[in-house]
């Protein structure tokens, strides 16, 4: 019988932390163990070490379909194969946030035998980062609320705020919603609502930051709304950026956890690609450079998605770029983008698989002609792929001058990945010519038009009046500068999730523009793209369940 996800990471026995942070070459001054298979790294390591970086390896893939694509997996696995063939490495990755987890896209610890663990722990609060992230955002709307009432000295317009209060839970509820009601001494009556947690800017700027003195700044940065006469009001205005850095302190160490092979593993951090920026902390990844020779990490959803903003945000930021990049495909999703339906994947098709390999080969395209990086395409290998389906991958990926390689980590662990490793061994070492698909000397339109273009294959952008109005503002306010993150549909290309595959010669419409000043970009929200999203029909929480002697099962 098959074991589970959970099953199987139940059943691993787990090395003490102490072990895990030697083998990264962390000493016990800079450990800060949370129980016996967690811990907190200190940052300040980074100033104690003479190690040099390491190799960064960056980890996409295609559109994601409810085939899977099993991108964390394919991220796990290759660490702990890169350790089998003798290289020093670490995995870095972000942390899921509860919404998904208890309603239907599952845990963000990989599977089969390329997992991150404690499982439970880390998909179920594990060091209580998100809380802290959460108090910190709900920190900052109480202290706005209390300034208007206290008597409105800095003239914020409760028409024109911004910041919205944030729970980590798929909540659809709680989108809008009307507060301060019940009299004057419950404070003044206006329209607010809530994102998830993931989706806050504090996220944002929690991962994107250097130090605690840069998130305090940042933080300090962040604009909550605008006054009367239409001048922005920052969190530093409020007096609150020393108090929230407080609450978040703690959080901002990265994680130390392992893989089921005991590769070191950093968690930290999670905001999700298709609202936010997809990318785990800036600090946890120089950690893992600074402390290993190959760095292993992923970016969320598809390439359009995760991978560029990690290449055109995080990396424009933190002033790295990847030595090799891979991209993880399954022969079923590659049917599903060429119309076929879940429950017909298992039978051949070369028809269907022609009609959805342009998904595929458009990601390969844009690392490799747009950023100018390596890659390698893996393929997780499932056992109703035929060896033509194989074949027929692996000629069309040939042709753009791509190897693809099998991956079978999640049912074999390391094992399942050496020849991937290899292959990334050997890119790593591969000339690049890395670049932006956009520079940030031109208009905040031009970077979204760029992206349309040269990222998603689109044809035009359709900018609404309102987003008009919005980003004529921002720019006026002096952040044209800054580059953008585009609020897209994951499913797609375009921001209509039901077109497949590569479409062609399609508009994106962006609805509206905001600035997030403390993370230093802007979002550009497209489609009918939710920052809270909602519960399925039937949520996964009904099937978690807990025993008297506290074993979690149901999870996955």
């Amino acid at each position: 019988m098959q074991l589970s996800d959970i099953e199987i990471a139940q059943s691993c026995k787990l090395r003490p932390i102490p072990e895990i942070a030697r083998a990264a070459h962390i000493g016990e001054e800079f450990l800060e163990p949370y129980g016996k298979n967690k811990a907190k790294v200190d940052p300040s390591i980074l100033d104690r070490t003479d190690r040099p970086d390491g190799k960064l390896i960056l980890v996409t893939a295609i559109t994601p379909t409810p085939a899977g694509e099993g991108k964390t997996t394919t991220t796990i696995g290759l660490a702990d194969s890169l350790r089998a063939i003798g290289k020093d490495a670490i995995v870095a990755l972000r942390e899921p946030s509860l919404g998904p987890v208890f309603g239907i896209k599952g845990g963000a610890a990989g599977g089969g035998y390329a997992q991150v663990v404690p499982m439970e722990d880390i998909n179920l609060h594990f060091t209580g980062d998100f809380h802290a992230i959460g108090a910190a955002n709900n920190l900052l709307a109480a202290m706005l609320d209390n300034h208007i009432y206290q008597g409105n000295a800095l003239g914020i317009d409760p028409r024109r705020i911004t910041w919205r209060r944030c729970v980590d839970m798929n909540d659809r509820q709680l989108r809008f919603t009307v507060d301060g009601l019940g009299g004057k001494a419950n404070g003044v009556p206006r329209e607010d609502g809530f994102d998830i947690t993931v989706a806050s800017e504090i996220m944002a700027v929690f991962c994107l930051a250097e130090s605690v003195a840069d998130l305090k700044e940042r933080l300090g940065k962040i604009i909550v709304g605008y006054t009367y006469s239409g001048s922005p009001v920052t969190c530093a205005d409020l007096k609150a950026q020393g108090a929230m850095t407080a609450l978040l302190k703690d959080a901002f160490k990265p994680n130390l956890v392992q893989t089921l092979e005991g590769t070191p593993a950093f968690v930290h951090g999670g905001p999700f690609a298709n609202i936010a920026h997809g990318c785990n902390s800036v600090i946890a990844t120089r950690l893992a450079r600074r402390l290993g020779d190959y760095t292993v990490t992923e970016a969320g959803f598809g390439a359009d998605l995760g991978a560029e903003k990690f290449l055109d945000i995080k990396c424009r930021k933190a002033g790295f770029c990847p030595d090799a990049v891979v991209i993880v495909a399954t022969v079923r999703a590659l049917k599903m983008h060429g119309g076929l339906a879940k429950t017909e994947l298992s039978a051949e098709n070369l028809d269907a698989l022609e009609r959805g390999i342009p998904n595929l080969l458009r990601h390969v395209s844009n690392i490799k002609n747009v950023y100018g990086l390596p890659c390698v395409v893996a393929v997780n290998r499932f056992p109703t792929d035929t060896d033509r389906e194989i074949a027929f991958i692996i000629d069309k990926c040939r042709s753009l001058g791509v190897n693809t390689v099998l991956s079978t980590v999640w049912a074999q662990g390391s094992k399942g990945g050496k020849e991937l490793a290899e292959e990334v061994v050997r890119l790593c070492e591969q000339p690049k010519n890395f670049s932006f698909s956009y520079p940030l000397d031109i208009s905040l339109e031009e970077k979204i038009k760029a992206i349309v273009r040269r990222i998603y294959g689109g044809k035009s952008v359709s900018i609404l009046p309102a987003a008009k109005k919005q980003l004529d503002e921002l720019t006026s306010l002096g952040f044209s500068s800054l580059p953008v993150c585009v609020a897209k549909t994951q499913y797609s290309f375009s921001d209509d999730p039901k077109k497949l595959g590569a479409p062609e010669d399609f508009e994106v419409t962006v609805k509206s523009a905001r600035v997030s000043a403390g993370a230093g970009f802007v979002v550009v929200l497209t489609g009918d793209i939710l920052t809270m999203p909602g519960l399925p029909k039937v949520p996964a929480a009904e099937n978690i369940d807990v025993d008297e002697n506290g074993r979690i099962t149901g999870l996955f």
